[in-house]
């Protein structure tokens, strides 16, 4: 499940990446894949077949249908990344193979949750990631989740609330010298949080350093006053948590965003932890708003 370590540089973005609304010849030129004279040649043979732009191109050889795809997700809004061409964690599907078969779990899910806890009509814009016990993948979970909702166009925003063993900062290679912690020990402001190219509706706040009182943080008013400020900025605002069993700080974490979604491990996670940190869940208000099992 775990990807590699590798690097990716955070910056802000404008909400409409430049060329969005490009014709896919130009789009194919101004990326390199052909030239301005192979673009003529394209065009003589759409003509004459009454091709498509793109189907011309790849029947004479210049590009390939992976280069197509990767034109359309520009000219649709729809980014996705090349592997090799930048530092996201291989953990990321939904970031590098947007088309196969785990991405559209991760796109199936996230259409259950806009019909049963984002749905406007419900005003829901908090959801607490959460297992019993480490390895079950909830950090996994709750960044593919992430992308996939700022792919519709949602303002996500993913927040590390794992203040004992973070890996959000890992997985989008952040800076973690300020987060969460931070913001909720007085330390930081609001402006630690950074969006990620190049998804240009999704933002990450992590965890920051680890405190000597996680608990105890999580337990101030300010954590839900901060949840609350987030809400009128964001659209979507998913919080990875810790493991459940633990310690209570998914419980206060998922208490503070009101719903839950719960991730098991199969051949891993024991069903009576489940059900235990689910009960715990129901007595502290929060609603489970479903759950996963993660083969991975």
């Amino acid at each position: 499940m775990s990807g590699p370590g590798d690097r990716i540089n955070v910056y802000s973005v404008p909400s409409h990446p430049a060329g969005a609304h490009s014709h896919i010849g130009a789009l194919l030129v101004d990326s390199g894949k052909i030239t301005r004279e192979d673009a003529d040649r394209v065009m003589r043979l759409q003509r004459e077949k009454g091709m498509r732009f793109g189907d011309a191109a790849v029947k004479l050889g210049l590009i390939s249908p992976a280069d197509i795809e990767r034109a359309l997700s520009q000219q649709y809004e729809f980014p996705y990344l090349i592997p090799g061409t930048s530092g996201l964690s291989g953990e990321l599907v939904t970031a590098y193979a947007p088309f196969d078969g785990k991405s559209e779990v991760f796109k199936g899910v996230r259409s259950r949750l806009m019909l049963r806890w984002f749905n406007l009509d419900l005003g829901n814009k908090h959801l607490a990631i959460v297992s019993p016990c480490r390895g079950e993948g909830r950090s996994y979970l709750a960044a593919n989740l992430a992308i996939v909702f700022s792919q519709l166009g949602e303002r996500t925003l993913l927040i590390d609330a794992d203040m004992r063993n973070p890996r959000q900062h890992a997985i989008f290679d952040l800076d973690n010298r300020a987060g969460l912690s931070s913001l909720l020990a007085g330390r930081a402001e609001i402006n630690i949080i950074q969006r990620v190219l190049p998804f240009a509706d999704l933002s990450v706040l992590p965890a920051g350093p680890i405190p000597p009182n996680p608990q105890e943080l999580l337990g101030r008013p300010l954590f839900r006053k901060l949840l609350d400020a987030l809400a009128k900025d964001y659209d979507v605002i998913i919080l990875d948590t810790p493991a459940g069993a633990e310690n209570a700080d998914a419980q206060a974490i998922a208490s503070g965003a009101g719903g839950a979604f719960a991730v098991a491990r199969r051949h891993h996670t024991p069903a009576r932890a489940l059900k235990a940190l689910a009960l715990q869940l129901a007595n502290t208000g929060t609603t489970l708003v479903g759950a996963v099992i993660n083969t991975v």
